[in-house]
């Protein structure tokens, strides 16, 4: 009898990984998802912990059962816990590291498009710096860019002294840089934004 209650507790301590394992990937699933987001530009840690939450519950009640399963074929000396337990941690160290690659997948893309809105922001002063009446050109500083298409086309306006127009043009950073600028109108970036542009 208690041969049999050692056996049973030494089962249950190598088949007990699975809930720590949840807990601490689940923090780091929100660091991850904060400083790598799989998509956008930023993601809140508290987003980034609800995401990940999420999707290691999500992962251990679908998969730890029929992985556990899979691992009680090759290893039928197994008891079900402890190859759900195994299966389950599994899942949880696949979906961190499934993050992982997506973050660092989408972090080239975040680079390129900051990278894009840098080079269209010297493009637009460029161009109002050398075409746009003397009442822009004193504000320059005051420039307002908005994306049109991530990593291509954008917005940008310059206010006149007064404040009352604006001196906008449109950038596409895939065109040689002499044909890359023209104007667009004077609607400010607020306008445009909400589709009135």
């Amino acid at each position: 009898m208690d041969a049999a209650r050692l056996v049973r507790a030494r089962w249950r301590l190598r088949g007990a990984w699975q809930w720590p394992v949840f807990a601490a990937l689940t923090v780091a699933d929100a660091i991850l998802g904060h400083l790598l987001p799989p998509a956008g530009e930023t993601q809140s840690v508290f987003a980034a912990a609800l995401a990940g939450l999420v999707l290691n519950l999500l992962g251990v009640l679908f998969f730890s059962r029929p992985l556990g399963a899979l691992i009680r074929r090759r290893r039928p000396d197994l008891p079900s816990v402890v190859s759900r337990d195994y299966a389950g941690t599994s899942v949880l160290i696949a979906i961190t590291a499934a993050l992982l690659g997506a973050g660092l997948a989408h972090r080239s893309a975040i680079i390129a498009n900051r990278n894009a809105m840098r080079e269209a922001t010297a493009r637009a002063e460029a161009y109002i710096g050398d075409h746009a009446p003397a009442t822009y050109r004193r504000n320059l500083l005051l420039l307002n860019v908005f994306e049109i298409q991530a990593g291509s086309v954008y917005r940008a306006c310059v206010p006149s002294s007064s404040g009352t127009r604006n001196y906008c043009v449109v950038v596409n950073v895939h065109q040689p840089w002499a044909h890359s600028v023209r104007p667009n109108g004077s609607e400010p970036n607020s306008l445009f934004g909400q589709g009135v542009g």
